[in-house]
């Protein structure tokens, strides 16, 4: 009987918490089929008198979506590939590799996670303007092709593998170029697949940053695009909302696609715990 009762109980708090993860967004798609007056009435009105599907088709119409969307799309692409490129070599520097200050230097960049990122936008806006980056797909992409977190996981990842598998792929032959994409990244990844996706769902989402470094509307990315929805006389929240679940579905996408190998690194994470 105590069984049975820990297990409802166990399941009723699961089931809670899963309604309150996805009241947002029932919330989203049910406003994204309202009329204006609907979506701010007071009382909250949940479910609209008519579903107005149309709503989808007007928040395409209402700014260069396709644009947007490919914007995103080759930012997201590029600062992904190019982050677990540079994280995945300096992760393996510091974890195979003998160097000097590596101690010293793995423990800085460690530090540097304590600082906020709103702290760096200045700095690195004035930078990107004494380039002459402003507006431009580098001042988009650059900054973030390299993450102390990601390194910093990887790091970790990288250090349950065992030496003796190095050094008899050294002994072999194998040059440390060979060793760790042939042998070290397949046989860790789950762990990059995760902060892959990861750094998918950031930079997918960013919304300062593209908004401060690019002043063309051909330039911006989805988020920043939504502010179309935006103006003097207020927000049009059905439009809003249906042009939200647009950018929201590739992530659902990604997430239905490669849903075994999330659930495969947090096994991993467990077992390393």
């Amino acid at each position: 009987m105590k069984v049975i009762i820990k297990n409802v109980v166990r399941y009723f708090l699961l089931s809670f918490g899963a309604v309150l993860t996805l009241l947002p967004f029932i919330w989203m798609l049910l406003t994204s089929l309202k009329t204006p007056a609907e979506a701010l009435s007071i009382p909250l009105v949940w479910f609209p008198k008519i579903l107005r599907w149309g709503n989808y088709v007007q928040a395409l119409h209402a700014a260069p979506f396709a644009r947007y969307c490919l914007n995103s799309l080759v930012v997201t692409g590029t600062t992904t590939l190019g982050q677990l490129f540079t994280c995945i070599l300096a992760a393996f520097a510091f974890t195979h590799l003998q160097f000097y200050g590596r101690h010293l230097l793995f423990t800085l960049l460690i530090a540097l996670m304590l600082v906020p990122g709103e702290l760096l936008l200045i700095p690195n806006f004035v930078t990107l303007a004494h380039l002459h980056w402003i507006d431009t797909y580098a001042a988009l992409i650059v900054p973030w092709l390299t993450s102390i977190f990601t390194m910093f996981t990887l790091h970790q990842a990288f250090k349950t593998q065992s030496l003796t598998t190095y050094y008899a792929a050294r002994v072999d032959g194998a040059s440390d170029w060979q060793y760790l994409w042939t042998i070290l990244v397949p046989a860790q990844r789950s762990t990059i697949i995760a902060v892959g996706i990861l750094q998918v769902i950031g930079s997918w989402n960013a919304f300062m940053w593209p908004l401060v470094v690019t002043n063309s509307d051909h330039l911006r990315t989805l988020p920043v695009g939504l502010t179309a929805f935006t103006n003097d006389t207020g927000t049009n929240y059905p439009l809003l909302m249906a042009a939200t679940a647009f950018v929201i579905l590739p992530l659902l996408i990604l997430y239905l696609l490669l849903q075994k190998y999330i659930i495969a690194g947090m096994k991993k994470a467990n077992l390393k715990g």
